[in-house]
Order: C-alpha cells, then structure tokens, then sequence
C-alpha cells in the first residue's frame, strides 16, 4: 500500500510538472486530495473490516459452523507444544489488548494483563471445589451471565461439561485453558491464555470471593472471546446465557400478566433441572438503582430453589410457596422484606425443615421470598429448558423426564426468502417453512393435547456488534395442515391468504431468539419464522420441543428438472426461435459464424447484445454526493464512496499506469467500474462532475462464455448450426418467461419471483438454492437484471445435465473424481 501511495505521488508530480506553472497550484490540490481520500478511506475500512474477521477466527473446532473464517485451535495439540517449549501460551485471536476489551471506545485507564500468579498467591483453578459464590460481579454490565454461570454450579454434569475438570495451575499448567459453550446446534471448544484485564493488581471483571480462585475468571474470558470482547457482553438476557452453557430453549413470563399455574410451570422446571432466573424492570434514570426493599432494578437474579414449605403458626399449619434467588453480587444487597434473613417470619418453619432446604442466614446475596411476593416484587421470569442429551442416565433412571427435540438451520436472504411478516401478505410466503407432526398427545393431558415449545434464534448478532449490527427483529407463526394442504411444497400465497394461524410467537422482537409454549392437538402443522420487516438478511436454528416424539422437516421443493412445472405456465407467450424460418435462421448464422461455420462466445455476444438490448437493465445514474439515483436504487462496484475519486485518478494519472501492477488495483481495467462522463440518460442533461453512469455493456463474457458451454459436447469452445438453433430455443423460452415477471419493462425482476420464474422455466430448486442465486446474481435492492436471469437458467440446467449423465440409475445419486469433477464444472 506503501508503495503504491509513493508511486502515485510520483506520477501526479509528473503529471502536474508536465502540466505547467498556470495549472501546478489547483492540480496539486486535485491530485493530493484525491490519492488522500482513496488512502484513508482504505486505511480505514482496513482497520474497520480486520478485526471482525479476526473476531470471526476465534471459535475452536471445525465443526462449529460459526462462519467462514473459523480457525482451529485443539487445546491439546497447543498444552502439549507449550509443555515441549516450556512457554506459556499466548492467545493470537484474542490478545491481551484493548480491542479485546471494548470496540466504541479506549478504556479510561491503563488496564494491565496478568496471570493468575502475577495476581495472587497459589492461584487455585478451584478452591475447595465450587458453588455459586464463586460467582462475583466486577466493573462491567453482565450479570445476565453471573446469573446463569451461579445456576450452572447447581449441577455438576451441567458444569463440567462447561468447564472441563482437568484443568489445573499445578500439574502440566503453561497458561492455557479452554471451556466448552452451545452455539447454534453445536458444542464449541473456546481456547484461551490466562492473562486477565487488571487495574490495580485486581481483577476488573468477574471473580471469586476467594482471592486465589479464578475458574469464574477465565470462563467469563472464554465467553468474551466467543462474542469477540468483554464489551459485547455488556447487556443481555439471563436466557442467552443458560442456553449457551445447556443447549436448551428458554421461555420467559411477564410476571404481570402470569398464568395461573406459574408455580406448578417453575416447580417442574425445578424438577426437571431447568436453570431460571428473574428481573425487575430498570429505571430509566437511575442504572442499577436499588428499591426499598433491598432489589436492584435492571439486575439479573438467578433462582436457585423452588419448593413448598411447611409452615407451623400458632393459627394453623400448611405449607407456603416459596422462592429462594441470589444476586450475583454477593454481597448484603438482598431482600429485606418477609421471609428476608434473620426475618421473625422463619421462626414458624420447622428446624428440620430449615435443615432440608440449606436455610443460612449469610450477607451472601442469597435470599428467600414467598411466591407471592416475587410476583408482587419481580418484573420477569426466565426459564432453560434442558435439551435432551443434558441428563445423565442415573437422572433419567430416577424419573427425571426429558424434551423430545428437533432443529433446522434456515436463513433469510433479501429478495428470496427475507419474506417480512404476515403483514406483507404477497412476500410472506416466500420465507423458510416448515413441517411438525404431532402424533401422541402428552401422557398426562386429560384433553389429549400436546405440550410444544418453538424456539426462533438468530444467530451470530452478538459477536458482531463492533460492525454495527444488533438484533433483528424476529418472530414466527403456526398453522395447521390438512392431508391435501401437506402436497404442496411449499405452500404459496392463497394459502396465507385465505388460512388463519392457530398459534404464533407472544412478539416480534430483537432478541436473540423468540420462545412460546403451546397446546396443540395431535396432526400436523407449519411453522414460518420471519424477521418484521421484509428483505432483513440473517441466519437463524429454529427448534422445537415437545413432550412426546415430534417429527419435523422443512417444507420445501425438491431440486430438479421437469415434473409438473416442465412447461410455461398458461397465458405466457409461446416461445419462437429468433427467426421463425429455418432458412433465415442459417443466413443468420452463416453471417456470424464465419469460414469455420461456428460460433464462439465473441460472436454469440454479438448477436444477443444487438437482438436483446431493449430486454438488458436500463443504465443506472448514482450521484456519490446527495446519493440519488435513476432508475434503480442500486450502484456498482467496489467502494462506492472512492467510485468518483478512482475515476479522476484514471483520468489524471491514467498515463502513467499502463502497464503497471498498479493499473489492476485501481480497476482501470474493470468495465463494472468504468463511468461514462457526457449526457445524462436520465433526463437527457449534462452530467455534473458529481454524477456516476453504469453503463451498460450487455451480455457479460462469463454468460456468453457459459451458453457456450452448455451445448459444447466436444468442448471446442464453439457452436455449430444445430446447437446454435438449440441455445436459440432456449433464450427465446427464458426471454418469454422473464417479460411475464417484467412488468415495469425495466429489464428487472424481484428476487422473490425467482423461484416463480426458473419452476415456469422448468426448474425445481430449494430455498438454499434459491439463496445462494440471489446471493450471487442479485442487485443490493434485491432485483435480479435479464442476463443474470439468463446466467441462473445457463447454470442451473447445466449442472443438471452433468449430474444426471452420472446418474445412471436414477436414484438421485452420481459419483464423480475430484480431477472430473472439476473438468465438467470449470469449463461451464
């Protein structure tokens, strides 16, 4: 990057020395302010776009399928080499630096990086084991994650599968540790170094009450490098938390608005090992302000007991719903109402039953109330159901029950399956669906009903905060399926129109994932998860939970070619070859082809650009400054804002870069970034200097290349007569189908009529197919040009034909070597 700044320093110096004295003055200006926008806008999305990657890179195992950019690092391959070397691991992905601390902003003081023993005497990873007073609040704003991690030490399977049990200061230590967390469907293995944020010589963040205590410590780390930094922990929900140290799904109550039977809901959460936590709404003036009653606003509890308890008075005896809950920070901030420690109400519960429960009277956080009480006092209640692999066979043989489950990825893709809500009927449809069948009702339900829990999580929002991108906002709906209903996959826009849901999630709301609990009856049903508004872009796992089996799968086509839509649909124009007799049609080609009598790619974009250009996307004129646009929303190439600046740098320094390394790096040769200065097609004016025009060049090489190859058996790169009239047909019926969905003459279609479109054309594809399509041919607004729908159908019936060459015996199944398999692919 240096040398290219130095050497267009040079060559504007050049220019500007060529130029004369009259003009030395303004075109320095012109030359120097150019190169310095181009450079520090780069500088700057340089320093914008590593970190996310970096952050990215984090996550541990192969299988995590958190992105892309995942980087292994096995925790056993990293102690065994420390252990060689004798060195103390040091983590490259999460380093000890401030942007692993916050994104916005520098902290406002120097924060020092030290190990456990730099920090205190014998650092212990556990300290006479572990409770959930281990589990203390430091300076930064997640007791959401104290909450959950105090709920975690309830139970020790739960736990250790967390937080592996080998670890140790002492024996085979080199400053490595690693923790296990749920994400997405999946476990990950989280790998850090023990250097923890100081000030002072004390820890900042969470600690343990015993000063040589740190596996709190280091999982709050693991769990800050998971997201990225401590600072995107910052916030949250109890639920998220619990999740990711179970893999369950969580439901949640407004206290306010509580069903009857809330009790009986948390006393078998209770006995099912559920996690749970609670809230009390914030005060909008005041963070964390405290009530008269000792409970702190905004703050997370965690629930740690839930039981009926004997009660003797002098009046009658019975038993009392009661709650006992903690308060991460560990210290006398508790309830001071009835039933608080010390309170004259305890002296009527029998001392045996004091015994039973743990009853202590510590300033340790924790706390009992009476249920009535925690509704009176408390805002919101948060509860972990368990997934099923989260019991041990010994909880499971002592009668403990557990979920039946099923899960499915999805994503939404604007412009093809970023559907939107009910509330925009004609797109809503073209979100992912899918199918649960509900066959026994629960064992104990005298209605014959069935318990379900459908949880809708979007995934990966928290680790990119420090790019700006918060939660969507998401929701889902439920509907009921007859035997014909089930034959259509998917089901289209009269079904929504005319059906009602028999079920949906209680909001839209941008949280990390939407949970809701019905009654249904057994048989079969459709759920569609959306985000509010259309063309959102997101990925998502929507699970369901059920007390008895359930069956689900996603609603969807079946990819391939032909079937029921193998014809155009009624009423779309009959498709004629170019030249409606053969005669013309060889005078035609004859014209082209030449002495060889073929028809490579260069002559094939001849014709087509001249016999199509009134169905090619009209020009788009984007103006960088005020960014209004003609035609279409939409403006192309790389770096917008630099779009103009590399244009004038073209023109100035164009001289002196051809034929340097340099000519490619600012696109000079790129046709999609060459601008048209000259008349404006929009209102056929002048263009202003601050005007772009894309301009339109027809059909690109890499279609043409590819209609090419489509018919080219012996791979010559030529057409003869006969596959020439054949690749005719075939644009002329894609041609008719594309006018139909055209209907402003724009040469443009939505991306939600894709699917419409290619099944017309013949084409059966499914929503990952779908995505993948508008990923990669779709404009920024979601609309797909006429020759990248020509591109779609090129490929698509390409790739068929390869496969179904192998698939000798039609089971949907062909075997190919790499070496093949890249020949019939690359050439296409």
């Amino acid at each position: 990057m240096d040398d290219l700044r130095g050497f267009l320093r040079q060559a504007g110096q050049e220019f500007l020395n060529a130029a004369g004295e009259a003009a030395m003055g303004a075109a320095k200006d012109v030359v120097g302010s150019v190169i310095n926008e181009i450079f520090i806008k780069k500088e700057a999305d340089t320093k914008r776009v590593l970190p996310s990657i970096k952050n990215m890179r984090v996550l541990g195992e192969k299988s995590s399928n958190l992105g892309p950019y995942s980087e292994v690092q096995d925790y056993e391959t990293i102690l065994n080499s420390c252990l060689a070397s004798g060195s103390l691991f040091e983590d490259p992905l999460f380093p000890a630096s401030n942007e692993s601390l916050q994104f916005s902003r520098r902290p406002d003081r120097h924060i020092e990086w030290l190990r456990p023993h730099e920090i205190a005497e014998n650092p212990q990873f556990f300290v006479e084991g572990y409770s959930r007073f281990d589990v203390q609040q430091g300076e930064l704003g997640d007791c959401w994650l104290l909450a959950a991690t105090a709920n975690l030490t309830q139970e020790s399977n739960l736990f250790f599968r967390v937080i592996p049990a080998e670890q140790s200061f002492e024996e085979n230590y080199a400053g490595i540790f690693h923790f296990r967390f749920w994400q997405y469907g999946k476990w990950v293995d989280v790998i850090i170094d023990d250097r923890l944020p100081t000030y002072n010589g004390e820890l900042m963040y969470m600690h343990s009450t015993e000063k040589n205590e740190f596996w709190s410590a280091l999982l709050e780390k693991a769990y800050a490098k998971l997201h990225g930094s401590y600072e995107a922990l910052k916030g949250g929900s109890t639920c998220e938390a619990m999740e990711d140290f179970t893999g369950g799904v969580s439901e949640w109550y407004d206290l306010k608005e509580a069903p009857g039977n809330l009790f009986t809901i948390l006393q078998k959460a209770a006995e099912r090992n559920s996690m749970m936590g609670c809230s009390i709404e914030p005060d909008p003036n005041v963070t964390e302000a405290e009530t008269p009653q000792g409970l702190i606003r905004g703050h997370a509890y965690s629930i740690t007991k839930v039981c009926l308890i004997d009660i003797v008075t002098p009046n009658r005896q019975g038993k009392i719903p009661m709650i006992r809950m903690r308060n991460p920070w560990g210290n006398e901030a508790e309830w001071n109402g009835p039933w608080s420690d010390s309170s004259p109400e305890w002296r009527y519960i029998p001392e045996e039953q004091k015994a039973e429960i743990g009853l202590t009277f510590d300033r340790d956080g924790e706390f009992w109330m009476s249920f009535q009480d925690f509704l009176n006092h408390f805002d919101r209640v948060e509860i972990c159901n368990l997934s099923p692999d989260s019991l041990t066979e010994d909880q499971q043989n002592s009668g403990k029950r557990k979920w039946e489950m099923s899960m499915y990825e999805g994503e939404w893709t604007p412009g093809v399956t970023a559907g939107g809500c009910r509330n925009f009927l004609d797109t809503f449809w073209h979100n992912p669906q899918y199918i649960i069948t509900l066959v026994d009702p629960d064992e104990e339900d005298e209605e014959g009903q069935c318990t379900v829990i459908v949880a809708l999580m979007q995934k990966n929002r928290r680790s990119k905060r420090n790019m700006g991108m918060e939660c969507l906002t998401i929701g889902f709906a439920i509907y009921s399926l007859n035997d014909r209903e089930l034959e259509n996959r998917p089901q289209g826009l009269n079904f929504f129109r005319y059906k009602s849901s028999v079920g949906r999630s209680p909001h839209f709301i941008n949280t990390r994932e939407v949970c809701a609990r019905f009654k249904l009856p057994p048989g079969h049903y459709l759920i569609v998860p959306s985000t509010f508004d259309p063309n959102e872009e997101g990925e998502f796992i929507i699970r369901v939970f059920s007390e008895t089996q359930n069956n689900m799968e996603e609603n969807d086509d079946h990819v391939g070619y032909g079937g029921k839509a193998d014809t155009i649909t009624p009423g779309f124009p009959t498709p004629k070859p170019i030249d409606p007799q053969k005669e013309g049609l060889r005078r035609l080609f004859d014209s082209i082809a030449g002495k060889d009598m073929e028809v490579d790619w260069m002559e094939l974009k001849r014709i087509l650009d001249h016999s199509m250009r009134d169905d090619l996307p009209k020009p788009v004129v984007f103006n960088r400054f005020s960014n209004n646009m003609a035609f279409e929303t939409q403006a192309s190439g790389p770096g917008e804002d630099g779009a103009g600046a590399c244009g004038l740098l073209s023109l100035i320094c164009g001289p002196f870069l051809k034929g340097t390394p340099f000519e490619e790096q600012l696109g000079m040769n790129d046709q999609s970034n060459k601008r048209l200065i000259g008349d404006n097609p929009a209102d056929g004016g002048p263009v202003t200097a601050n005007a772009i025009v894309d301009e339109t060049h027809g059909f690109s090489k890499d279609v043409c290349r590819s209609m090419v190859a489509m018919l080219d058996a012996d791979k010559s790169g030529k057409l003869g007569f006969e596959e020439f009239e054949t690749l005719l047909s075939e644009i002329a019926k894609w041609k008719a189908i594309f006018k139909v969905y055209d209907v402003e003459n724009t040469g443009r279609v939505s991306g939600f009529q894709l699917r419409e479109a290619l099944n017309s054309a013949g084409y059966h594809l499914n929503n990952r197919v779908l995505n993948v399509l508008g990923h990669r041919y779709g404009s920024r607004d979601g609309k797909i040009a006429f020759d990248d729908f020509i591109m779609c159908a090129v490929k698509i019936k390409t790739y068929i034909d390869i496969f179904k060459e192998r698939d000798t015996e039609k089971n949907e199944t062909a075997t190919f070597t790499l070496e093949e398999w890249i020949e019939r692919t690359i050439y296409s």
